[in-house]
């Protein structure tokens, strides 16, 4: 039961990482951003490739990384998000063909793949309570509260923060009082990116560098995003511990190859109940109940 408990925490944590950048943009511009799978494989082969190759210290092959990642996404949003900005189904496309653009030029490298691995954080494992954990696996709990903290200070003490909060609750006031809408959306892709790779080198060291990963990632970050209500932070932390514990319940008393079968049933189950998410406000959608 202890194990359940402390293992079921630490994949919650881990969902909820994988989604709150991706919730970001979304919540702040209002952008479905479906490359946000490709750019956490993109940070991840960055480190990997200057770990391996450039024999480069581990620090600096992350900060490349997320100095790189930040600039594709803002030259996302400049050179492709922005012309079609407000034709959800356009930026969708747009997204979804970079993102798999980015993933199959990875695969056609052939330098990531089963037996490649992402070297972890802090090495090692602990007992707690006669229970073994890698401490990478542990240290994805305060990597996520620190990361939940960081956005809720930084969303409400600094201008930049403000002015994201401005345009997410009206986009038109926001231009009123004199807020340049593109240029928030541009940094909110770019922040949104990094914080793909951070959530890339939390869970990754826990198990292979594959490039199928990209999709898993989406699949997971849009899942809990509507399961959540979409653009709600608590939503993103509940939906998390709901699927993170379904899941540990499921791998240990019924089978692993049932954790993904459980976990769309859940939000199946959760959308019918309640259409706009666990906390959403698209109060439309619950008329038609």
């Amino acid at each position: 039961m202890l194990s359940m408990l402390i293992f079921g925490l630490s994949n919650s944590m881990q969902l909820a990482i994988i989604a709150v950048g991706f919730s970001l943009v979304l919540s702040i511009a209002g952008i479905a951003n479906f490359a946000y799978g490709s750019f956490y494989l993109f940070g991840a082969f960055i480190v990997w490739s200057l770990l391996e190759m450039a024999g480069l210290p581990y620090w600096a092959c992350i900060l490349i990384s997320l100095i790189v990642i930040f600039l594709a996404g803002v030259l996302t949003y400049r050179y492709a998000i922005q012309r079609v900005r407000g034709a959800v189904l356009s930026e969708v496309i747009v997204t979804l063909g970079i993102g798999v653009f980015i993933t199959e030029i990875i695969r056609s490298t052939g330098l990531i793949g089963t037996y490649k691995y992402m070297p972890p954080l802090i090495p090692g494992h602990i007992s707690i309570l006669g229970v073994g954990i890698e401490n990478q696996r542990l240290i994805i709990i305060p990597i996520g509260l620190a990361l939940f903290l960081f956005l809720w200070l930084f969303t409400k003490y600094t201008k930049v923060g403000l002015a994201f909060r401005a345009m997410s609750q009206d986009e038109l006031t926001s231009l009123s009082i004199g807020l340049n809408n593109n240029f928030l959306a541009m940094l909110a892709m770019g922040f949104s990116s990094i914080l793909a790779v951070v959530a890339a080198l939390a869970i990754l060291p826990q198990g292979t560098l594959i490039v199928d990963a990209s999709y898993d990632v989406l699949t997971y970050a849009l899942s809990i995003a509507v399961l959540g209500g979409l653009g709600s932070t608590p939503g993103i932390i509940v939906g998390a511990l709901i699927l993170g514990y379904a899941q540990s319940i499921t791998a240990t008393y019924i089978s692993p190859q049932w954790t993904m079968v459980v976990t769309f049933l859940i939000i199946v189950v959760v959308l019918i109940a309640k259409p706009s998410g666990i906390f959403g406000q698209q109060k439309q959608l619950e008329e038609r109940i």
